[in-house]
């Protein structure tokens, strides 16, 4: 792979006017960021849980502000990487469009999470199990297996990836008419369903795999099998964002939920400091006492170092990148001792965080009504002659094909609807079905 083919402005579903003169200041790249911002898909974020509950009086993370959080630290990993690759390289081995990929990584961040659905990760779970165990299961004779596995293995890396390219209902060719190469650096795990493995992971549904072939093609990116691709090498910088916002970002909102004590955050972040740094640090501590602000000044250093030790990863790994042979996340990559701290901090998100009451109150009622709304909609939508089915289908906006002959477009068209909606909806939705909430007559 190389970067003349692999930064591409040409957008996907406007190929026809590639050539047309742009009509502001803003280059292609940009515009993708601004789409992004400025979209319904990605406010509705501010609604969905990350980890922890949605706030109450102690304000932590959603999905809006950990996507904008990673964006912002993306853009960062892209800046530093490009000085590299700039000191690495005379200017005439790197295209133009080099310069703007700090943008393109920036709002492959934004939109790296669209897909997610609500309830945090217990969403993904909700709905993969609901096929693989749930009532769902007795539809999988009725559709191919490689359709059946998108389901069971249901993933929101690959229904980012849907949201943004499918043309759904009333909508335009292309999704978000995004470009090319904004597009290949979102997809985290450029394979189907089939490819998936014990974790579950892959990048875009059955449905949108000519979408993905034809991206592949336009950039050049290799192909390693049968609907197996290469990275593209961006999606290692978006990941590497990802991997370290959330995890050092749910270990202050644990601190602030009181989950965990400061001496315990102290314990995780130390180790990433040299001597230096930690002389630094105390002096930081010696003049300034407030404990959130102590925290606040830990975190922006820790994250500081690792997103130079990323860049500095990326740039010594390119080669392997590019050929397709770095078989790695860059956060395992770094130097032993950081990559120590970092694990240590894994550790203690999962025995402290991810396991505390907190994040269990709200995974623990949302999977029951994500299943609810599964099985409601998925009947209805398979008896659509039914009168209760025509009432609760007329609750679905015309651009899910619930009505679809094909019955896997039709499935996914309910996953589509549901998986697109924020735990304040769902919640709400789930208690008018039940007639747990009427509306005062």
């Amino acid at each position: 792979m190389n970067w003349n083919q692999l930064l591409s402005a040409k957008r996907f579903g406007m190929e026809d006017y590639h050539n047309e003169e742009p009509q502001n200041y803003r280059n292609e790249f940009q515009r993708d960021y601004d789409r992004l911002i400025f979209s319904a898909s990605f406010r509705r974020l501010q609604n969905k849980t990350q980890v922890f509950p949605l706030p109450g009086s102690i304000f932590v993370h959603n999905r809006l502000t950990h996507s904008l959080e990673v964006a912002s630290v993306g853009r960062s990993i892209s800046n530093a990487v490009l000085q590299k690759l700039k000191q690495n390289n005379t200017q005439e081995n790197l295209p133009d469009a080099i310069n703007h990929i700090d943008t393109i990584v920036a709002t492959a961040c934004l939109a790296h999470d669209l897909g997610n659905p609500p309830f945090g990760h217990s969403g993904e779970k909700a709905i993969g199990t609901y096929f693989l165990e749930g009532e769902g299961k007795q539809l999988q004779n009725e559709i191919e297996d490689n359709q059946w596995s998108d389901f069971t293995n249901f993933d929101g890396n690959a229904n980012s990836f849907r949201l943004l390219t499918h043309q759904f209902n009333g909508h335009r060719k292309g999704g978000f008419a995004l470009t090319y190469s904004t597009l290949g650096a979102i997809v985290k795990y450029p394979y189907t369903s089939q490819h998936a493995g014990k974790k579950q992971k892959f990048g875009f549904f059955v449905q949108d795999l000519q979408s993905y072939k034809t991206i592949a093609n336009q950039l050049n990116i290799t192909q390693k099998g049968n609907n197996i691709y290469c990275r593209h090498p961006l999606v290692y910088l978006v990941e590497a964002a990802d991997d370290i916002c959330y995890q050092i970002m749910d270990i202050e909102d644990a601190y602030k939920l009181k989950i965990i004590t400061l001496e315990t955050l102290k314990e995780c972040f130390m180790p990433f400091f040299n001597d230096y740094q930690k002389q630094k640090a105390q002096r930081v501590f010696n003049y300034v006492s407030d404990r959130n602000q102590q925290v606040a000044f830990l975190r922006s250093q820790v994250i500081g170092i690792l997103t130079d030790n990323c860049a500095t990863t990326f740039v010594n790994n390119q080669n392997n990148i590019m050929q397709g042979t770095f078989n790695n996340t860059l956060i395992k990559a770094i130097p032993d001792a950081l990559k120590q701290a970092y694990n240590n901090c894994s550790q203690l998100a999962i025995q402290k965080i991810y396991r505390s009451q907190e994040v269990l109150d709200v995974e623990l009622p949302g999977y029951k009504i994500i299943t609810f709304l599964l099985n409601a909609f998925l009947t209805a939508a398979n008896a659509p002659q039914k009168e209760y089915s025509k009432m609760l289908l007329q609750r679905v906006p015309q651009q899910y094909d619930v009505y679809s002959t094909n019955k896997y477009q039709r499935i996914l068209s309910v996953v589509d609807y549901i998986s697109s909606m924020t735990d304040i909806y769902a919640l709400d939705l789930y208690k008018k079905i039940n007639g747990i909430s009427l509306l005062t007559i």
